[in-house]
Order: C-alpha cells, then structure tokens, then sequence
C-alpha cells in the first residue's frame, strides 16, 4: 500500500487539553482505509463540517481532489462539546449542522473548537471532569478492570458502563480493545518487533495481536503500513489511523 498526502501538527496551546492534533490530507484520489482509534474529528471537508464519530471496525472511505483539514480530538473531549452522546454518532461521518449545534461554522476549525468549548456541557456527555476523563482514559488504555475505575472515581460499575458509552462511544471493553490496538500499531511503526508490541501493549501472546488486527481491520498485521509523520498515531481521513491502496 502506498501512503496518501498527510500532514499534522500540534495543536494551537490553548487547545491541547483537548485536541490531539491537527492535520491536512491532500495527494492522489484514491480509497483510503480508516483504523478506529478512540479518537473522534472535526473535518472541514467538500465545504462543509463534518463530525467523525468513534470507529469501532475499519472502514473504507474516498478521498477526491479536495484536501480536507481536520482536528483530532482526545478520546472521550468532543461529545462534551457538541453535547451529543458519542454512542449517536458511532460509526458514522455526519454533517455538524445535522445536530443543531449553534455555532458559526464559517471560520476555522479553531475558531470553532474555541466556541464550542465556551458553552456549557451536558453532565450526560460531560459526567466528569477534563481531568478525571484523562484519568479514565488512561487507565483502560492501561487494562484497567471496570470495577476498579469504577472505584477510583467513586461510581458503580452499571453508571460508569453507561457513561463510557456517552463519552467514548462504547463501553469500556471496547475502548480498551481500540486503545490496546492503537498501543501496538505505535510501537510496531516505531520499529518494536511484532512480539514485543503484542506483549508491550497488553496482548497475551503474538497471535492474540494478529487475531485482535484482523478482527478489528480485516487485514493481516504485516499488511497495515503506518505513516511517518512524528506521531505515534496516523490519521489520514475522519477519525483513525490510514493507508490508501
């Protein structure tokens, strides 16, 4: 597979509790296959903002002559400003004026980001705080069991299962499946062996990966070629790390 035109940056400072990256795809048109990442975008695409909502499989998308621009937000960070519940937007690229979220969208997507995150958030899409979802976040990426996030943050399993699926998208054995995924495609695209990553990221052995990569993507992990962009994630369309056939 050979890699389509991508490039990304660090977001501006004022945005980086809450943004990931920013990034720009331009090059051939051709069909670019999307990783799900945990991850959810804002993409100035075809004259219009679209929001990517969290991938739970691979997906095969096209990209025409037009570049698109994106912004990759922390897992868990745009529900809260759009006051959607993530799990309604699963799987799917919809147009941000389609869920009435009063907000110009005629400049940047900075400008953008910046007036959303002055509203207020909905304690359905926002249950906690920016730093007890970094927290969550980080503790499922790490295999965390339900019940002792559950405890740490001072809820019972049943409502952090619920609010996982408002903030995330799914539930938590989802998000740590897509977390731990991601892990190990970071360190194989940094040159750490096949073994090494599946042990390093929390798989019981090489084939568990290889099982996990085929069930998450459809291909063969030896097939899934990561761009070098200076980030250990790739996003090269809405949401999710990509190749291009």
């Amino acid at each position: 597979m050979a890699t389509v035109g991508y490039r990304e940056q660090p977001p501006p400072t004022r945005l980086r509790e809450l943004v990931e990256c920013a990034w720009v795809v331009d090059g051939p048109c051709g069909p670019v296959q999307v990783l799900p990442d945990g991850c959810m975008d804002l993409i100035r695409m075809d004259g219009r903002v679209v929001v990517a909502g969290p991938d739970t499989t691979a997906s095969i998308s096209w990209r025409g002559a037009e570049p698109f621009a994106g912004l990759r937000f922390r897992p868990g960070v745009l529900p809260r400003l759009l006051g959607v519940p993530a799990a309604e937007l699963r799987d799917s690229r919809v147009p941000l004026a389609d869920l009435g979220v009063a907000t110009a969208q005629r400049g940047s997507l900075v400008e953008l980001t910046t007036a959303l995150a002055s509203g207020e958030s909905s304690s359905e899409t926002a249950p906690w705080s920016m730093s007890l979802l970094g927290h969550v976040t980080r503790s499922f990426a790490g295999g965390a069991a339900v019940a002792r996030v559950a405890e740490q943050i001072g809820w019972s399993s049943r409502t952090l299962q619920r609010q996982c699926t408002a903030v995330y998208g799914y539930g938590p054995a989802t998000l740590r499946r897509i977390l731990r995924f991601q892990r190990a495609l970071q360190l194989i695209d940094v040159g750490t062996s096949y073994a090494e990553a599946a042990a390093a990221a929390g798989y019981s052995d090489q084939p568990h990966l290889h099982r996990e990569v085929r069930d998450l993507t459809g291909e063969a992990l030896s097939s899934l070629r990561q761009v070098s962009s200076g980030a250990n994630r790739s996003t090269q369309f809405p949401s999710g790390s990509a190749t291009v056939a």
